[in-house]
């Protein structure tokens, strides 16, 4: 009884303690494609190139469906059309949408195909001649095929949704926001600089001290954008820590070389 319950605590503990363990390891994987955006852009496109030529090798030696392999090779070209504004990656965009919907059609199709293995007809079996097929797959090698052909490259694109936010502007933001600069930008502008020019010296100066203000503030904030997710997290649990730690007493300025009291 006691036994029992002690194999169902550890079934629980251990369950817990891998889904922390694949929680800590896709964070770091989307750590790095935040800090290795291009690297990740071109990874990603030879991955595509090869899980096609994996395809292509078990349609001519394994002798894997046709049309079945075609519309995953037409699954690999879907892919890649996300990577051409990576990592800028549109929730709402139609091949965003389109790589979602197909990317479970392609499992549901591929389940099916090794759930119901091609079975010949009673007549053909009944023969004295009939051979059974020698080799079936296993579920090894079933599990590496869904693993590697059908969710590697949608897994991995899934991960590298959250690297746009901590990147940079680029072309792609600037080419996007150029419309907006018309005749309204123009015209308040101008609106602006009249008002700032009627306004005396001292409203000058207000306005180039509140320019200052923002432009420390943008620069903060771009810094910030620099360091990733991970290490501002990692960051602010330190000082957070450390301010624990000196409100509680345990604090200790080694630069003054005087402990601190509180």
């Amino acid at each position: 009884m006691i036994l029992a319950l002690l194999s169902y605590c550890g079934i629980i503990i251990g369950f817990v303690f891998l889904t922390l363990a694949i929680a800590a390891g896709l964070y770091y994987l989307s750590e790095l494609v935040e800090e290795h955006s291009r690297f990740t852009q071109r990874l990603l496109e030879k991955l595509i190139y090869g899980i096609i030529g994996v395809h292509v090798l078990l349609l001519l030696f394994d002798h894997f469906p046709f049309w079945l392999t075609v519309f995953s090779i037409a699954t690999q070209v879907v892919y890649y059309q996300n990577l051409k504004q990576f990592p800028f990656i549109q929730l709402s965009s139609g091949t965003f949408i389109a790589s979602c919907v197909i990317v479970l059609l392609n499992h549901y199709f591929w389940f099916q195909h090794f759930s119901r293995p091609s079975v010949p007809p009673p007549t053909l079996r009944s023969s004295p001649l009939y051979e059974p097929p020698s080799v079936l797959p296993t579920f090894s090698e079933i599990s590496s095929f869904f693993g590697i052909c059908v969710w590697l490259v949608p897994f991995s694109l899934f991960v590298s949704l959250s690297a746009a936010d901590n990147v940079l502007p680029s072309t792609t933001d600037l080419s996007a926001s150029s419309g907006g600069l018309g005749s309204g930008s123009l015209g308040g502008s101008a609106g602006a600089l009249t008002s700032s020019s009627s306004g005396g010296g001292l409203g000058s100066l207000g306005g180039f001290g509140g320019s200052e203000g923002s432009a420390a503030k943008a620069g903060a904030a771009t810094l910030r954008r620099g360091q990733g997710m991970a290490k501002v997290l990692i960051g602010k649990c330190r000082e957070g820590i450390a301010e624990v730690a000196r409100v509680v007493g345990w604090g200790d300025d080694s630069r003054t070389g005087s402990a601190r009291l509180v």
